[in-house]
């Protein structure tokens, strides 16, 4: 039996290290930012109870409702009350969108927050997570075209 060509086994290994980053995973605050630091997010999707909500909202975030539908051009991020909470929708948008990073905060609404603030302090400070194209899309992460998007290769 001949040994397999270097070639194939890189790109089985490439196969395998991309399947494994499309798979729904709970993240704390450091893995978010080394997750989001290549692939910033599309949407976060809010699935605390509606008191939370209430108590305290996130910003461009959609309430999570079972029939939600969404297009995720990047990383989709899960916010819950409790950390399986967030997991559990996650596994469950994985099964609506195979393929795609969906990411679930572990710690709930401060992790996110503070996840959030990291990675405006890193893109103000010109890190890895600047911003290289913006959309600003007509309801985050749903259906539709873009309000506008902005490139730093355009210039007025």
């Amino acid at each position: 039996m001949k040994p397999l060509p270097c070639w194939l086994l890189a790109l089985a290994g490439l196969a395998a290290a991309a399947a494994a980053q499309a798979q729904a995973s709970l993240k704390d605050k450091p893995q978010l930012l080394a997750a989001l630091a290549a692939r910033p997010p599309c949407c976060v999707i809010d699935g605390r109870g509606v008191a939370s909500r209430q108590r305290e909202a996130l910003d461009d975030a959609l309430a999570w409702r079972s029939d939600l539908e969404i297009s995720p051009t990047a990383t989709v991020i899960v916010v819950a009350d409790r950390d399986q909470d967030a997991l559990a929708i996650a596994r469950t948008l994985e099964r609506k969108y195979p393929g795609k990073p969906i990411l679930a905060v572990k710690g709930g609404v401060a992790a996110w927050k503070a996840t959030k603030l990291a990675m405006l302090v890193r893109s103000a400070d010109g890190g890895a997570s600047g911003l290289v194209n913006f959309v600003i899309p007509a309801n985050t992460c749903e259906h539709g075209k873009p309000l506008q998007e902005l490139r730093p290769d355009k210039k007025k």
